[in-house]
């Protein structure tokens, strides 16, 4: 065994002086799990850290280190390399200690003697930040302690507490000036934009850092927190369920690694502080004096916290101690009817929040006996409730089953076989009390989902629905009504044979919910019930066809989808899906067809139209395949195949074309496309393609800029190429979202900043565009880059006001959006502006009655509105912005 792994260590090291890390690695943990020697074992892990070095894992490299001088405290290859990753973590006083050590065993090594003068470099900097921070800290403080302060230099002051919060130092130095307590004055002021301010600061400093978020939680509170979530303001609720999400995150991640240093000795376990904060969001569900917003947010944060990340883990004790301790409290809420007096305040998404909470734990469950105890509790919930004398108490345990089965559906099931319960419905859809029609008819809609049920209801429903959405009155019951029979008329999915109604009937239901969708004088709940009815319906081909026809639907659809509603967009996917033929079809093996015919058993059919155009999709599933072409396998080829994937990523959505993690695949050879020996076509279509990636997510920008296209791009930024250059400056606009690019023009040592500024004020209205927008977006989040931006140029106040002046509507938005930006960064700046033109030109502006450019008038009276919050014009007598004080 021990010959074993020492010619495993031989072969690792002849790999790793060939070059090939990765076959290194892999020998030297073979040769661990097979080696019983610790003087072995130190070499190999000693060998591995140096594997981890260069793969830049250095997590693994400083714990492997770890575990050679665990073995042999003398190691002093070990102890050099823990210092070089200790480095990387920044851990620089460690590192420090450990570099120290190796020159002081051997004072003439030169490696050691440098690697000490880079850690006490980068300690004396950072001592030199950290005193910078601290005063800039200590005068935020000050102006918000200051309560005889103006209120707008207050908040400059809060909104600037942000900023530094995001960065460590600055997170180090509010936390330890006592910032804490001040942020929790700030969450008390009931000033929205203080509260708000105070939230983002906290989230600053708790991001990533398991100790300050026990401390945090521990002083300001989860009553507080959660108190702070209930607001009615819905950007206040959310604001405070993302620190909440960011603290779980902190929580869980610090249980999940090693703590080192100085945290160790303070930090106590934090489960235990994790299930107290779930427990208050328990307790907030049934809460009558918490908003729809806040109740949203804690189902949410229990959505995401409690049940398991991967079934792999055997685990679900959290998921059982939840259902234990609050499926009650959340079936509460599931069963409240807004209608009814005295039910909890609820947004249009709680009950589609709860089904996907209840559906979540459900799913958490790992065998019969608790999914039995989930069930039983569930119907002991409806029973009592039922088989009250109270209709109120009736209708919230018939409510309570539409929420479950719209969740874990099995369970919804058996609630809704309860003896009398779908009578029950039945017989309320005719009530002339509209709450009880509306409760009954949804509860009917969403028992439709099984073809018995459907075949029941069919029998015993389908009049009554008929007469509801023929003779009532109230809009919100009619279009119940509707959808009731669109799914009842689509019971039989894409089965061709299984169609409850006959030949046509869905195309009248279809024609129908187009109506619906298309009257905007509807409230947008009722047109969405609408395209409920659609994702339905277009499980039939002749559906499909129809819809697809009527582009003022299609429209009305798209229109809203972008509405605040979000329990809109799942129809409308569906629809999409459905229209489009993109879910997965298995297949039946045709020897099995035959015995089911044989044995006369039921055999699916699908619709004749359907047939031809999963044909049709055959052909475009061949794009996929360049990805794996032979061609990648030659640099001409590379380059010819990455130059088909950007044709792909530019004509088409690229989360279509390239579905799920293939996306992420397409960067890199984007990317190749960057490189100089390409075609100036070849390096168009590359930006092209990569402006598309960097617009849709986080992710893609953070595999774009990982993939070291950053610095290609801003090359191509300066080509004579008008449109290459264009194209280069869009791309930079979409990346400029990301933090790590936002960073980049704060450098001093560059002429980032003055490119784009010039850029704003060139000739070519793409670059012009390009340009301008990347500085909106710049200004907008990092107010401290407003003002270098007098700094780049002698003429940056005519190139904004020619944006300003542009017959171009979108020039002229980006334009006011940059001096919004500009003057609430800074008030001098303002005074600037004010003294310009650009006052009289945001004055007209501001009085535009076009409703194509409502944006720019908001935009642009807002700035008018901050000149006379700073005192630097007021409102004349007709009530028009514009008089110089």
């Amino acid at each position: 065994m021990s010959q074993d792994s020492s010619t495993l260590r031989e072969e690792g090291n002849n790999h790793f002086k060939a070059g090939d890390v990765e076959q290194a690695l892999i020998c030297y943990t073979k040769a661990l799990k097979i080696s019983d020697c610790r003087s072995e074992n130190a070499v190999l892990y000693r060998n591995r850290a140096a594997c981890y070095l260069k793969l830049e894992d250095f997590t693994k490299a400083e714990a492997d280190a770890t575990k050679a001088l665990d073995v042999d405290q003398g190691d002093i290859k070990a102890r050099f390399r823990r210092a070089q990753a200790l480095q990387k973590l920044g851990w620089l006083d460690q590192a420090f200690m450990d570099a120290q050590t190796c020159a002081q065993l051997e004072p003439k090594n030169k490696a050691f003697q440098d690697l000490l003068r880079q850690l006490g470099a980068q300690i004396q900097q950072k001592v030199a930040q950290l005193s910078s921070t601290d005063s800039q800290v200590q005068q935020m403080f000050k102006l918000l302690l200051d309560s005889s302060a103006p209120i707008s230099d207050r908040q400059k002051a809060a909104q600037n507490l942000v900023v530094l919060s995001r960065e460590d130092a600055g997170a180090e130095q509010i936390f330890r000036n006592d910032g804490v307590k001040l942020l929790q004055n700030l969450l008390d002021s009931q000033q929205e934009e203080l509260i708000l301010s105070a939230l983002r600061t906290l989230v600053g400093l708790c991001t990533g850092h398991q100790s300050r978020t026990m401390a945090i939680v521990n002083e300001v509170g989860m009553d507080r927190l959660c108190g702070v979530m209930a607001s009615a303001a819905s950007t206040v609720s959310l604001s405070a369920c993302h620190l909440l999400q960011v603290m779980f995150e902190a929580l869980t991640e610090g249980m999940k690694k090693e703590i080192r240093g100085k945290d160790e000795a303070i930090l106590p376990e934090p489960s235990r502080e994790l299930r107290s904060m779930l427990h208050h969001l328990i307790d907030m569900l049934p809460a009558s004096s918490v908003s729809g917003a806040g109740r949203d947010s804690a189902i949410n944060l229990l959505v995401k916290q409690v049940p398991r990340k991967s079934l792999k883990n055997p685990d679900n004790s959290l998921t059982l101690w939840v259902i234990d301790q609050g499926l009650k409290k959340i079936l509460e809420v599931a069963g409240t009817v807004p209608e009814v007096e005295g039910g909890l305040p609820l947004t249009d998404n709680t009950p589609m929040s709860c089904s996907v909470l209840l559906n979540k734990l459900y799913d958490d469950l790992k065998s019969d006996k608790e999914r039995e105890n989930f069930n039983k509790l569930c119907e002991e919930y409806v029973q009592r409730h039922f088989g009250s004398s109270d209709m109120e108490n009736k209708l919230r345990a018939i409510q309570t089953v539409s929420v479950l089965l719209q969740g874990p559906s099995d369970v919804g099931n058996r609630t809704l076989e309860l003896s009398g319960v779908m009578d029950a419905v039945i017989s309320l859809c005719a009530s002339e009390n509209i709450t009880q029609q509306q409760v009954a008819v949804e509860a009917l809609i969403h028992a439709a989902g099984k073809a018995k049920r459907a075949s029941f209801i069919t029998a015993n429903g389908v009049a009554l629905l008929k007469d509801l959405y023929k003779k009532s009155e109230n809009d919100r019951i009619r279009v119940r009504a509707l959808v009731g029979l669109c799914k009842l008329g689509s019971a039989g999915g894409t089965d061709f044979s299984m169609k409850q109604f006959a030949e046509g009937s869905t195309l009248k239901l279809t024609k129908q919910c187009r109506k619906w969708l298309c009257n905007e004088a509807l409230p947008p709940t009722s047109r969405r019930w609408a395209i409920e009815g659609l994702a339905y319906l277009t499980l039939d081909a002749d559906v499909k066809e129809d819809l697809v026809e009527d582009k003022k639907a299609l429209q009305a659809m798209f229109e809203l989808a972008k509405s605040e509603d979000k329990t809109v967009l799942y129809a409308v996917g569906s629809t999409l899906v459905n229209c489009t033929n993109s879910y997965d079809v298995e297949k039946p093996d045709p020897q099995m067809v035959e015995l089911a015919k044989y044995a006369k058993q039921h055999v699916p059919e699908e619709h004749p139209k359907v047939i031809i155009s999963n044909m049709m999709n055959m052909f475009t599933e061949n794009e996929h395949a360049l990805q794996k072409s032979p061609l990648m396998y030659t640099d001409r080829g590379k380059f010819k195949a990455a130059q088909a994937l950007a044709k792909i990523t530019i004509t088409s959505n690229p989360e279509i074309a390239f579905p799920g993690e293939r996306v992420y695949e397409v960067v890199r050879p984007l990317v190749s496309l960057l490189a100089l020996d390409c075609t100036m076509l070849q390096n168009f279509e590359a930006l092209m393609a990569l402006t598309n990636l960097a617009g849709i997510s986080e992710r893609l920008r953070q595999k774009i800029i990982k993939e070291k296209a950053v610095p290609k791009i801003e090359g191509f930024m300066f080509e004579d190429h008008d449109m290459v250059r264009a194209a280069a400056t869009e791309c930079m606009c979409n990346l400029a979202l990301s933090t790590e690019v936002q960073k980049l023009y704060l450098a001093t040592d560059s002429d980032r900043l003055k490119l784009l500024v010039l850029y704003s004020g060139e000739d070519d209205e793409r670059l012009r565009k390009a340009a301008s927008g990347t500085l909106a977006v710049l200004t907008g989040e990092m107010p401290e880059l407003c003002t270098c931006i007098p700094g780049t140029t002698s003429h940056w106040l005519e190139i904004f006001q020619a944006l300003l002046l542009s017959e171009n509507q979108d020039l002229r938005h980006r334009g006011v959006v940059i001096i919004m930006n500009l003057m609430q960064a800074d008030k001098s700046l303002a005074e600037k502006l004010m003294e310009s033109e650009a006052l009289e030109i945001l004055s007209v502006l501001a009085k535009g009655d076009n409703p194509n450019q409502a944006s720019i008038q908001k935009a642009a009276q807002r700035c008018l509105d901050l000149a006379i919050e700073y005192g630097l014009i007021r409102s004349n007598e007709s009530g028009v912005n514009g008089n110089i004080i």
